[in-house]
C-alpha cells in the first residue's frame, strides 16, 4: 500500500499560481496513475488531472486545461500539480490518489486505490 502526503496549497490572489507536491512512500508512483482530485463544500469530487504508469500519459478536466500541468519527478518519487491562472473556482481540498494495475488512469474518481489526506487551495482576493 502507498502512502501519500500532499503539500504546496494556500491562500493566493486570483490569477496567481501554486504547484501542489504529493510524496509517496511505500510504492514507485512510477509503477502507478496518479491523478488530482478536488472536493469543494457541499460538490462532489471532481477528477483534476492524471498521469498515467510510464512512459506517461496526461489528462485534464477541460476546466483546467492550459492551466493545470501534472508532472513527475521520479527520483523523488513526487507528482506535482503546477496550478497557474487560478481563479475563486478552483478553491478545494486537493487529493492526490494511484491507481495500480495496469496504470491507467480511472473514468470515476472512486476506483482510485489509495489517497493522500488532502491539502487546502483557496482562491480568494
Amino acid at each position: 500500500q502507498v502512502q501519500l502526503v500532499e503539500s504546496g496549497g494556500g491562500l493566493v490572489q486570483p490569477g496567481g499560481s501554486l504547484r501542489l507536491s504529493c510524496a509517496a512512500s511505500g510504492s514507485n508512483l512510477d509503477d502507478l496513475a496518479v491523478g488530482w482530485v478536488r472536493q469543494a463544500p457541499g460538490k462532489e469530487r471532481e477528477g483534476v488531472a492524471c498521469i498515467t504508469r510510464l512512459p506517461p500519459d496526461t489528462y485534464y478536466t477541460d476546466s483546467v486545461k492550459g492551466r493545470f500541468t501534472i508532472s513527475r519527478d521520479s527520483a523523488k518519487n513526487t507528482v506535482y500539480l503546477q496550478m497557474n491562472g487560478l481563479n475563486p473556482e478552483d478553491t478545494a481540498s486537493y487529493y492526490c490518489a494511484t491507481k495500480g494495475g495496469w496504470g491507467l488512469c480511472p473514468r470515476d474518481v472512486s476506483d482510485y486505490d489509495d489517497w493522500g489526506q488532502g491539502t487546502q487551495v483557496t482562491v480568494s482576493a
